[in-house]
């Protein structure tokens, strides 16, 4: 089996990746509830650890 090296990040490029991705993940978000809205559709959410169906149109899009 071949070794794998992982290459290490110093802080700053790993909060720049740390951000990027975060950025990433709220823009999928933000779609995705804009999407479900056009279609009048729900989404299931969890809130304090309780899952809830909720219809897109009463949330908000994360903020950027």
């Amino acid at each position: 089996m071949e070794k794998t090296t992982v290459n290490k990040m110093n802080p700053v490029e790993n909060d720049q990746l740390i951000e990027k991705i975060t950025e990433g993940v709220n823009r999928a978000i933000q779609r995705l509830i804009e999407k479900t809205k056009k279609e009048d559709g729900e989404l299931v959410i969890s809130r304090n650890g309780k899952v809830m169906i909720v219809k897109a149109r009463d949330l908000q899009s994360p903020k950027q």
